[in-house]
């Protein structure tokens, strides 16, 4: 029989076979050598064939393989690991896209009540956007529920020596005031196709997430400069700002900053870009060695008017310590999301709203000095 068409267990009998036969003297030692090294080859070949096999079946099952595995191992895994797991990251974007969280609290370890938590990944691009923006991450941040009430002082009399053996100062006399911050929605939404829905979890939600929390953090940073530009100057109810009207030059930043009370101790500058080269020209024309910018750190935003397009008695920049601002966050941080598929259906696109409940407002007086165009 052609050993190609034997079983290996019929090779392995022929090869018993072979040994008992080199005992007759009859035997033909040169055929029975070719053949048993043409059977140990054949046996060789078709193990090292089997083992091939073998290893393609596992490659072809891995993803079943995987998820098996981290289902054993996930016991012992806390809800950060999970969450920061690539099968968290795929069921998460899955439940964006329709809604049902059952795969991602199936996955965590804790039982969660209320939203399912957002992977780790989302909340490090949250995080990151919020530290990006310059303002954001110098004003107070909080993250009560409803709304808020701030105390502020108003006024208030200083400390006085008391000599031993006089009369008792008198009780400090202190003003309040009280803000209230109500939270409200800042929204942005983006049209995707369905191309795009199709990525992977992490490319999804990345793509989602880096667009709309940028632009959120963009609008809410415009919002907070507003609360300082729009502040009054004297006011017994709310807080105050100081104002005053000077073109670009050497000494401006130098008189606003005189303007601050002693608590305000992070200060900045917050400008146009086009403004900041209206600084650089004056400082040039007349040919000083000093920083018109006092040593501060000059942070820009477009939010405000240039010098040059601010009309008259606008307001073109800001200097003050930015602590005077609070941000409060009931809901957290994060950025909630709203998936239709349906509305654009005809269009094959997908629009996702993009939601964050934050309260902010100026909290304290004496900390800003806003700067006005003569």
């Amino acid at each position: 029989m052609n050993i190609k068409e034997m079983t290996i267990e019929e090779l392995e009998a022929r090869q018993d076979a072979i040994v008992a036969e080199l005992d007759n003297p009859e035997a033909d030692l040169d055929a029975l050598e070719n053949e048993a090294r043409s059977i140990k080859e054949e046996i060789e070949a078709r193990k090292a064939e089997e083992a091939k096999k073998a290893e393609i079946r596992k490659a072809a099952a891995n993803d079943g393989v995987v998820v098996k595995k981290f289902e054993e191992e996930k016991k012992t895994m806390t809800n950060e690991e999970v969450r920061a797991s690539k099968e968290y990251v795929d069921a998460y974007a899955k439940y964006i896209k329709t809604g049902e969280d059952a795969e991602c609290r199936s996955l965590l370890t804790e039982n969660v009540t209320g939203a399912v938590p957002v992977p780790v990944l989302v909340d490090s691009i949250v995080r990151t956007a919020w530290d990006n923006e310059q303002i954001l991450s110098r004003v107070r941040k909080t993250y009560f529920r409803g709304n808020l009430k701030v105390s502020f002082e108003i006024s208030a009399t200083g400390a006085v020596v008391h000599t031993e053996g006089q009369d008792a100062p008198d009780e400090e006399n202190l003003v309040l005031g009280i803000v209230t911050m109500i939270p409200a929605n800042i929204k942005k939404w983006i049209r995707i196709s369905d191309e795009a829905v199709t990525m992977g979890g992490e490319a999804f939600l990345r793509y989602v997430y880096d667009e709309l929390v940028y632009q959120i953090a963009k609008k809410l940073a415009a919002d907070i400069i507003a609360d300082i530009k729009n502040a009054p100057q004297t006011s017994n109810s709310v807080p105050t700002v100081a104002k005053i009207t000077e073109a670009p030059a050497v000494t401006t930043v130098s008189k606003a900053f005189a303007n601050l009370s002693d608590e305000a101790t992070n200060n900045v500058i917050i400008m146009n870009k086009l403004t900041y080269a209206d600084f650089i020209a004056a400082q040039a024309a007349g040919a000083f060695a000093f920083d018109p910018f006092n040593g501060l750190t000059v942070l820009f935003n477009n939010s405000l008017k240039a010098y040059s397009a601010a009309a008259s008695g606008e307001v073109y920049m800001i200097v003050g310590d930015l602590s005077g601002v609070q941000a409060n966050f009931p809901e957290g941080d994060g950025i909630a999301l709203k998936y239709d598929d349906l509305t654009e259906a005809e269009a094959d696109m997908v629009k996702i709203v993009g939601r964050q409940y934050v309260a902010h407002a100026l909290t304290a007086s004496g900390r800003f000095c806003v700067v006005a165009k003569a």
